[in-house]
């Protein structure tokens, strides 16, 4: 366990029609983050491999904390046996949410809604809004074509070959897990220098 971090935030799909391989790496994830003593913030749902990570979580220990917008919540889609429940007016609260509650983030696969809050969490990073450990957990090589989008941005000098530094790439739930066993949170606040390598450097 990383003493500095205690909440861990897993963006992933909704869906209940994956590959079971996606499930089982879910399931493992949950059981790793539980046994190394992390709390799960998660989306709220039981459904997917949203509710397949954060039930293996609390099956082995875990304190999960769901969020949820008001829209979904009113399709009988939430989790009864989250520790703590917040239910918000939309989903850019939820994310704001989602994000005040973590210490870290692991995006597992899924659809539009996984990949716009990843984004959004390299770009905050990139900007020197936080200096959280963010986590690609690229299970069956289903971020692949993603990470070479990727590659193509830095290339074409969109952004600086250190964007790279931002997130890490785990091929298996225990190598994310070992990530955040071993990263170095830092509590300094970002300067106006760090801002302008983050952004600028080439």
């Amino acid at each position: 366990m990383n003493k500095k971090i205690k909440n861990v935030c897993v963006y992933c799909s909704s869906s209940n029609s994956l590959n079971d391989i996606y499930y089982r790496d879910a399931e493992i994830l949950g059981e790793l983050l539980a046994k190394n003593n992390y709390n799960v913030v998660y989306g709220g749902s039981k459904l997917g491999l949203m509710y397949k990570v954060a039930k293996s979580a609390k099956d082995n220990g875990s304190k999960v904390i769901g969020v949820m917008p008001a829209k979904l919540y009113d399709l009988g889609v939430s989790e009864a046996f989250c520790d703590e429940f917040y239910l918000t007016k939309e989903m850019r609260e939820r994310k704001a949410t989602l994000d005040e509650k973590s210490d870290a983030v692991i995006a597992l696969a899924g659809g539009f809604g996984t990949l716009e809050e990843l984004s959004e969490m390299i770009v905050q990073k990139q900007l020197c809004y936080n200096n959280k450990a963010i986590v690609i957990l690229n299970t069956n090589g289903f971020y692949n074509d993603l990470l070479k989008f990727f590659e193509k941005i830095i290339l074409e000098n969109f952004a600086s070959g250190d964007s790279m530094k931002l997130y890490f790439i785990a091929n298996t739930p225990e190598e994310a897990v070992n990530y955040l066993n071993n990263y170095k949170v830092s509590n300094a606040k970002f300067g106006k220098e760090e801002l302008i390598h983050n952004v600028l450097s080439k």
